[in-house]
């Protein structure tokens, strides 16, 4: 099934809900973005898309406002991805509402997300004193922006940049904050810091760099560059491990996280980095 874009309420000017309504969540197949860069129903990666919504907020049984985080973990397997302002208008729709605590949110939240998406969702409604307990973080790996290279191409991505160094054979971690690209509706942009890590010939870091800035005009949702990285790398590197993750910017109160990989990893922590 084919989702347009227009039918969402992406780039509309839209009334807050005083209602909650989980109607208004706008699921999208990932098979869409995954088609147009060739691949298959049999994905080359294990994945999960961690977001945080920062403003969330309801009513307890005597109307006081409560307010809390959420953390929500959406698996890449799962047929689709969920619109981010849909997602916000979601939770903002919950702002009006009398629960009886937290645990009832946690479950409403991971119901309706699970419909939306076609699968398992986890979710962890946090209140702020156990937010404050996590510090924001290094991306951990050797930073690649200060190359002293020159860069003229800012899109579409190219992956004839990606090469490797023949007779090399390492295991490391390459971070990146100079991912931007823009939401393929508003064309607002979209920033990240990437981490990649893998197993395998060496990656020529130069021309890493000049990949990742590629995509700096490039209209994609976050998860979409993430597997289109992915993918990438593995054509072009053919490293015998890899994994790619970019922890994105917040806008509207959530950051998008996804992460891709192709050995399975039991738990892909959700480290908040300086500019979340």
């Amino acid at each position: 099934m084919s989702v347009h874009l227009d039918d969402s309420l992406l780039g509309k000017s839209v009334a807050g809900s005083s209602h909650y309504d989980p109607g208004l969540l706008f699921p999208i197949p990932r098979s869409q973005g995954r088609n147009a860069i060739g691949l298959s129903a049999v994905l080359p990666f294990h994945g999960v898309d961690i977001w945080n919504a920062w403003e969330l907020s309801w009513l307890d049984e005597l109307g006081k406002p409560q307010v809390a985080v959420a953390e929500i973990r959406v698996p890449a397997d799962s047929p689709n991805l969920i619109e981010s302002k849909s997602l916000k208008l979601y939770l903002n729709s919950l702002n009006a509402m009398r629960y009886p605590d937290a645990h009832h949110v946690e479950r409403l939240l991971r119901d309706d997300l699970g419909a939306a998406a076609g699968g398992a969702v986890e979710v962890r409604v946090m209140g702020l004193d156990r937010v404050s307990e996590a510090a924001i973080h290094d991306a951990e790996g050797t930073c690649i922006d200060d190359l002293p290279i020159t860069i003229e191409h800012y899109g579409p991505p190219e992956p004839a940049f990606l090469c490797t160094n023949p007779g090399t054979r390492v295991s490391e971690t390459l971070v990146s904050h100079l991912l931007k690209s823009n939401c393929p509706v508003t064309a607002q942009p979209d920033w990240a810091s990437v981490v990649i890590s893998y197993q395998g010939a060496a990656i020529e870091r130069a021309g890493l760099l000049r990949y990742i800035v590629s995509y700096r005009n490039h209209d994609e949702f976050h998860e979409q560059c993430v597997e289109r990285m992915f993918r990438d790398l593995l054509a072009r590197c053919a490293p015998d491990q890899l994994s790619v993750s970019a922890r994105y910017t917040r806008r509207g109160g959530l950051d998008i996280n996804p992460w891709r990989g192709n050995a399975a990893q039991l738990a892909v922590p959700n480290r908040r980095l300086l500019r979340q």
